[in-house]
């Protein structure tokens, strides 16, 4: 008797998830203090992924409330400075998911690009992210600022953080990174600063403490890294990015300055001294007791007026897992 091979899924791994992204899983989180919430079904315009404290039941807003120092982490890091991150895009994945500025709470989404959720092509060699993707909460880019070094103003994002430790996390974790560098991207016209961060539980953490740290025992990686976003926008159509301070790296103590100086943006932001509209920015939150403060059946009601959550991620087109070739120059 013969038996012939079963066929892979070509929209699936070897073992029916997704190649596209991983589920969130709660216990990556910091101090176990959040939890996930999830709506509607992944790769859909309609998923949804909250943050709820498990201490105080309160559906939280991982742009403003969830703090940006660990304080935890950094108690024991002698004098280092550990962050929270928070992780939207697991490497080596393409689902653009992102935290979204404009829904009241702030879910991680997934970004649409004509009408569909938004997959990042994959710039040969490379599949997706080369890292852990995400970004700093209680930070932001200020697009009424004209940064000094960019000559551009800021993106209205949180900071972004590549996060570039050995263990692959889950869309939703809230990771203790320090940081050891930055990279000043200058993304279609405006700041969108890339900062290096490292896991403090990472097994290389202990030998990785500023950017010169990366390419001795990460060789390549920030080369790539700056290739990546340079091109990853090329096969859209557009042009290469360009990037601030020659295209060369800034060390840790810089890149305190970014998170420093966007935290002060945040800040104003956050009380309402700089007015944005909700379209645009929402500062909805449920911890800081300013004018953005909404109640916790309030907030418990945004994230019950969501479809219920399918836990089967959508099927994805084969074609987000295709190659793009770009000529570096």
């Amino acid at each position: 008797m013969s038996t012939e091979p079963k066929k892979p899924d070509a929209n699936t791994g070897t073992q029916g998830i997704p190649l596209t992204s991983i589920a969130p899983q709660s216990g990556d989180n910091a101090n176990r203090r959040y939890e996930i919430v999830e709506r509607g079904q992944l790769h859909t315009l309609n998923y949804r992924c909250y943050f709820r404290d498990v201490q105080t039941k309160a559906i939280v807003s991982p742009f403003h409330d969830i703090p940006l120092v660990n304080e935890q982490y950094t108690s024991t890091a002698n004098g280092t400075t550990v962050y929270n991150m928070i992780v939207e895009v697991p490497r080596w994945t393409n689902a653009k998911m992102e935290i979204n500025k404009q829904l009241k709470l702030n879910p991680i989404v997934q970004d649409v690009k004509s009408g569909k959720p938004r997959f990042v092509h994959n710039v040969f060699p490379y599949h997706g992210y080369l890292w852990n993707y995400g970004a700093l909460p209680q930070t932001w880019e200020d697009p009424n600022h004209i940064d000094e070094d960019t000559k551009t103003t800021g993106d209205n994002d949180p900071l972004d953080v590549c996060e570039i430790g050995t263990t692959l996390h889950a869309t939703g974790s809230i990771v203790p990174v320090k940081i050891v560098g930055v990279l000043g991207l200058i993304d279609e016209g405006e700041t969108d600063w890339k900062l290096i961060g490292i896991d403090v539980r990472d097994k290389l953490a202990s030998q990785i403490n500023d950017i010169n740290d990366v390419e001795k025992y990460l060789p390549g990686l920030l080369e790539a890294t700056r290739r990546w976003f340079k091109y990853y926008k090329v096969p859209t159509g557009k042009p290469p990015n360009k990037f601030a301070l020659n295209e060369q790296y800034a060390d840790r103590d810089y890149a305190q300055r970014v998170i420093d100086e966007t935290r002060k943006y945040w800040v104003k932001l956050a009380s309402g001294e700089t007015k944005v509209e909700e379209k645009v920015c929402s500062i909805a939150n449920t911890t800081l007791n300013n004018n953005g403060t909404i109640s916790k059946e309030d907030a418990d009601k945004i994230v019950e007026d969501n479809e219920k959550y399918n836990e089967q991620p959508a099927k994805i087109d084969i074609t987000v897992h295709n190659l793009s070739y770009v000529q570096d120059i």
